[in-house]
C-alpha cells in the first residue's frame, strides 16, 4: 500500500489588528471635534437662523459618513492601491479645474475652490490632497533607487506637485497650495532623494511663491499684518487679535467648556479656522498641550509604523503613511501657529476637529488608510501573510 504524505500547513491566526496607540488619538481628536463643534458653532447657528444645532448635526453627519468609508479602507490591503497612482493623478488634474465650471462650481468670498452637486458641496483640493499622496507614494516605491542618482527622477514629482500648486493658485487657495508643496517635498525626501536634488528646485521656487504671496494684496497684508496685529486690531489685523485675546483668556486650565466669549461673534469662523483659539480659551494652555500631544502621537506613531513596512520591504505601503502623516501634521502645525500668531493667517482647517464636510471626509479616509497599513506592519512584524481584500 503507497504511502501517503500529509503537509500540514500552519494556522496564520487571526489577522492582525490595528495599532491602538494610532486608534487611540484618533478616536480622542475626533470626540474633542464633536465637542468643540458644538461649543463654538452654537452662536453663528443662532446668528445665521438656521437652528442651534445646525452645525453639529451636519458635523456628525459627514463624520458618521467618513468612519463608514474609514472602516471600508481599514478592510483593504495599502498594496492594492498601488496600481491607482496613475489614475489618481490624472483624477487629481481633472478635478480643480471644474471649480471654474459654470453652473458646478461655487464662489465663497471670492474664492472659487467649491463645486455643487444638488445640496451636496465640496471642496475639491481636500480629495486631491489624498490623489496626489497616493501618486507620489507609488512614484517612489517604483523609482526607489534612481531617486538616490538622478536629479530628473526627483524632478519629475516636483513638476507634478508644482503645477497642482499653480491650479489652487488660480482659485485662489495660496495656503492649500504651499501645501501641497510640502508634502511633496518631504516625501521626496523621505523616500530617499538626496538633498542637493531638492534644493535647486526650491530656490526656483521661492521666486514664484514670493510673487504669488506679494501679487495680491489681501495676500500681503496677511503676511505683514501677523508681525504687528495690533497696529490694525479693527481691520487687517481683526482676526488675529481675536484670536490672541482668546488664547490670552484661557491662561492656563482655561474658562470652561462652553464659556468662551470670543466666539460669541468675535472670531469670525470659530468653529472653522480658529477652532484652536476657542478650544484655548476653553481648556488653557494645558488643554492645548495635550490637544498637540494628540496629534504628536497620531504623526509620530504612523512614522514609526511607516519605517516598520519600508524594513519589511513593502515600499509603497511606506510612502504612502508618511505622506499621509506629513499631511495631517503640517496641516495641524499650520492651523495651530495661525491661531496662535506666529504664521499667516491661513484658511485650514484643523484636521479631526474643526467644522467640515469634505475636509473631515477625506480626513477619516486618510486616517483608516493608517489603520490598514498599521494591520500591515503588525503582519509583517509577525512574518504572517496581509489579508486583504483586493
Amino acid at each position: 500500500m503507497a504511502a501517503v504524505s500529509v503537509e500540514v500547513v500552519a494556522d496564520p491566526g487571526p489577522a492582525p489588528e490595528v495599532d491602538r496607540l494610532l486608534l487611540v488619538p484618533v478616536l480622542l481628536l475626533a470626540a474633542i471635534g464633536v465637542v468643540m463643534v458644538a461649543s463654538a458653532s452654537l452662536p453663528i447657528a443662532e446668528a445665521r437662523g438656521v437652528g442651534s444645532f445646525h452645525f453639529l448635526v451636519r458635523h456628525l453627519g459627514y463624520l458618521a459618513l467618513g468612519a463608514a468609508l474609514a472602516a471600508i479602507a481599514v478592510r483593504h490591503s495599502l498594496s492594492s492601491l498601488e496600481r491607482f497612482g496613475s489614475p489618481a493623478l490624472l483624477a487629481a488634474f481633472a478635478m480643480l479645474p471644474l471649480v471654474f465650471v459654470p453652473g458646478l462650481g461655487h464662489e465663497v468670498n471670492g474664492a472659487a475652490r467649491w463645486i455643487r452637486i444638488g445640496p451636496l458641496q465640496m471642496q475639491v483640493v481636500e480629495p486631491v490632497k489624498l490623489l496626489l499622496i497616493v501618486f507620489l507614494a507609488a512614484y517612489l516605491a517604483r523609482h526607489q533607487q534612481a531617486l538616490q542618482t538622478r536629479f530628473l527622477a526627483a524632478l519629475l514629482p516636483l513638476l507634478v506637485a508644482s503645477i497642482l500648486a499653480a491650479m489652487l493658485l488660480l482659485q485662489p487657495d495660496f495656503g492649500s497650495a504651499v501645501l501641497i508643496a510640502a508634502i511633496a517635498g518631504g516625501m521626496l525626501w523621505l523616500g530617499g532623494a538626496r538633498v542637493r536634488f531638492l534644493i535647486a528646485p526650491a530656490l526656483l521656487a521661492l521666486p514664484v511663491l514670493a510673487w504669488a504671496a506679494l501679487s495680491e494684496g489681501y495676500r500681503l497684508r496677511r503676511l505683514t499684518s501677523f508681525l504687528d496685529p495690533w497696529s490694525d486690531p479693527f481691520r487687517d489685523g481683526f482676526q488675529l487679535t481675536q484670536a490672541l485675546i482668546a488664547v490670552g483668556r484661557g491662561e492656563w486650565l482655561g474658562v470652561g467648556l462652553g464659556a468662551s466669549v470670543q466666539k460669541l461673534y468675535y472670531l469670525p469662523e470659530a468653529h472653522n479656522d480658529f477652532m484652536v483659539a476657542v478650544f484655548a480659551e476653553e481648556f488653557g494652555l494645558l488643554g492645548l498641550a495635550v490637544l498637540i500631544g494628540l496629534f504628536s502621537l497620531l504623526v509620530g506613531r504612523s512614522f514609526v509604523l511607516a519605517m516598520r513596512l519600508h524594513a519589511a520591504g513593502r515600499g509603497f505601503a511606506a510612502h504612502l503613511m508618511f505622506g499621509i502623516a506629513l499631511w495631517i501634521g503640517l496641516q495641524a502645525l499650520v492651523s495651530i501657529g495661525v491661531n496662535l500668531g506666529v504664521l499667516p493667517t491661513k484658511g485650514l482647517t484643523l484636521p479631526l476637529i474643526s467644522s467640515g464636510g469634505s475636509s473631515l471626509v477625506v480626513t477619516l479616509i486618510a486616517v483608516g488608510l493608517l489603520l490598514a497599513g498599521s494591520r500591515e506592519a503588525a503582519a509583517a512584524a509577525a512574518g504572517m501573510p496581509t489579508e486583504a481584500k483586493r
